[in-house]
C-alpha cells in the first residue's frame, strides 16, 4: 500500500521498523536514515527476509537540503521522525518542501532550553493545510495513546470530561544503578524541570519533583510517583470539553532520584557549555555519552509498565469515574522485538499513528495532534499490534 521513510535508528526506531514490518500489506516499503549509517544497516539486517522491502540511507536530521534530498529520492508516502525532538522543525519543512505527510511522538524543543511545547508546530498549521499534507503531533504513548485514550473516553463513555490524571508507571528494573529508559538528554531534561498541571485554563508551576504521590498500580504495585509538566497536557486542554485540569504523574525509584540529585548539585545536568580542556562541551551531552544507551538495556530489563488516564466527569448528569490503561511486559517486548516496554510503548503507536495515515483513517490536511481524529481505529489496532487496553470503571482516584 504505501512507504515509509523512518528517520532516527535508537530504540523507538528499531520498534517502529518491526512493527512495519509486521504490516507488509501497508508497509511494502521502509528506509531507515539517521546521521549513522551503521547503525540503520545494523537494523536492517534484523529486518531482511520478511515481506516489507528495507533500505537505509545516511541524513542530518538538522539540514533541511539533505532532508529533502532523501525525500525526493525515496518518495515516501509518510516520514516517521523518531529521531531527537530538536530536529521536529527540519523534518518538518522538509515534508512541505516536498508535499509528504509527517508523523512524530515527542514536540518540538530548541537546543539551548529544556522547554517543550507545540506553539513552534501548531505554527505550520495553515502551511500543511494548504499543501494539502497531514501531520501527526506526538504519535507515542504519552503523549499519544494518552490523546487517544482521552477522544475515545470522550466519545463513548462521557457527556463531559472534567479532570483527567495521567499515570506513567515504570516497573521495569534494569540492575545498574543509574540509567535512564529512553535519550539520557531529554529523559533528564524534562526530569529536572519544572512541574506544571493545566487547571482552569491555565498553567500552575511546581518545584521539580514537589508534588508526590503513592498509587498501587495493576500488576506493578505500589510506586511513589511525581508530578512533571508533560507537553500533552497542552492540547488535552484544548481539545477536551470541559476540562477544569489535566495533570500528569511518573514514578521514580528512590535510587533514580538520589543519583538524579548528586548530578544536577555537581553540574552534570546543565546544558549550560563550559570550557573544558580548550573546548566547549556541554554537560549533560557528557553524561549522556558515560550512561548505558537505553537500546541496550532490553536483553536485562524485567518488570511492567503500566501508562493511563483515569477520567472524572459527568454521563447523563450523574459523576463518572473511568480508567483506560495498557500494562506491558519488558521480557515479552524484548522476545518480539528486541527492545524494552518504554521503546516499545512509544514505537507500537507510531507505526499505529502511520498505518492510519496511509489508510486514509487519519488523513486531512493540517497539523493535528492525536486526539483530534477518530479514536476508533487507533484502539482497534492498540489490541492487535501487541498493547492491549484495560478498562476499571471504580479506580483509586488521585488525591
Amino acid at each position: 500500500m504505501g512507504k515509509a521513510l523512518i528517520i532516527g535508528a535508537g530504540g523507538v526506531a528499531s520498534v517502529v521498523a518491526h512493527k512495519c514490518c509486521q504490516n507488509p500489506d501497508v508497509f511494502e516499503e521502509i528506509m531507515i536514515a539517521s546521521r549513522t549509517k551503521s547503525k540503520c544497516d545494523a537494523l536492517k539486517e534484523k529486518l531482511d527476509g520478511g515481506e516489507t522491502k528495507v533500505s537505509t540511507a545516511q541524513v542530518d536530521a538538522d539540514k533541511v537540503g539533505e532532508l529533502v534530498e532523501l525525500i525526493n529520492g525515496f518518495k515516501p508516502d509518510i516520514v516517521i521522525n523518531v529521531a531527537l525532538p530538536y530536529q521536529d522543525l527540519t523534518i518538518m519543512d522538509a515534508c512541505l518542501e516536498t508535499k509528504t505527510d509527517y508523523l512524530d511522538t515527542a514536540n518540538y524543543e530548541p537546543p539551548d532550553t529544556a522547554k517543550f511545547e507545540y506553539k513552534w508546530q501548531w505554527a505550520y498549521r495553515d502551511k500543511f493545510k494548504d499543501a494539502g499534507i497531514t501531520a501527526v503531533l506526538g504519535c507515542g504513548f504519552d503523549p499519544g495513546v494518552t490523546g487517544v485514550f482521552s477522544a475515545y473516553a470522550q466519545k463513548h463513555e462521557f457527556d463531559e470530561i472534567n479532570y483527567i490524571d495521567i499515570l506513567d508507571c515504570n516497573g521495569g528494573d534494569h540492575g545498574y544503578p543509574f540509567a535512564t529508559n529512553f535519550n539520557p538528554e531529554i529523559n533528564i531534561r524534562e526530569v529536572s524541570a519544572n512541574g506544571s498541571y493545566w487547571e482552569d485554563g491555565k498553567w500552575v508551576e511546581t518545584k521539580p519533583m514537589e508534588i508526590k504521590r503513592e498509587y498501587d498500580f495493576a500488576q506493578v504495585g505500589k510506586k511513589d510517583m511525581y508530578l512533571l509538566h508533560h507537553e500533552e497536557l497542552e492540547s488535552l486542554g484544548q481539545n477536551i470539553k470541559g476540562i477544569k485540569r489535566i495533570r500528569f504523574f511518573m514514578t521514580f525509584g528512590e535510587s533514580y532520584l538520589t543519583h538524579l540529585k548528586c548530578l544536577e548539585d555537581v553540574g552534570m545536568t546543565s546544558i549550560e557549555p563550559i570550557m573544558y580542556e580548550g573546548r566547549e562541551i556541554v554537560p549533560l551531552q557528557f553524561l549522556k555519552a558515560v550512561l548505558p544507551d537505553p537500546a541496550t538495556l532490553g536483553p536485562r530489563t524485567v518488570g511492567k509498565t503500566n501508562i493511563g488516564c483515569i477520567f472524572i466527569g459527568k454521563k447523563d448528569g450523574k459523576d463518572k469515574t473511568y480508567y483506560l490503561y495498557n500494562v506491558c511486559d519488558h521480557q515479552e517486548c524484548y522476545k518480539e522485538v528486541g527492545s524494552q516496554a518504554v521503546s516499545y510503548t512509544t514505537g507500537v503507536p507510531a507505526m499505529i499513528g502511520a498505518k492510519l495515515v496511509l489508510e486514509g483513517k487519519w488523513k486531512k490536511p493540517g497539523v493535528f495532534n492525536v486526539e483530534e481524529f477518530d479514536p476508533d481505529p487507533f484502539m482497534d489496532e492498540l489490541n492487535k499490534q501487541g498493547l492491549p487496553w484495560i478498562e476499571d470503571f471504580d479506580p483509586v482516584l488521585v488525591d
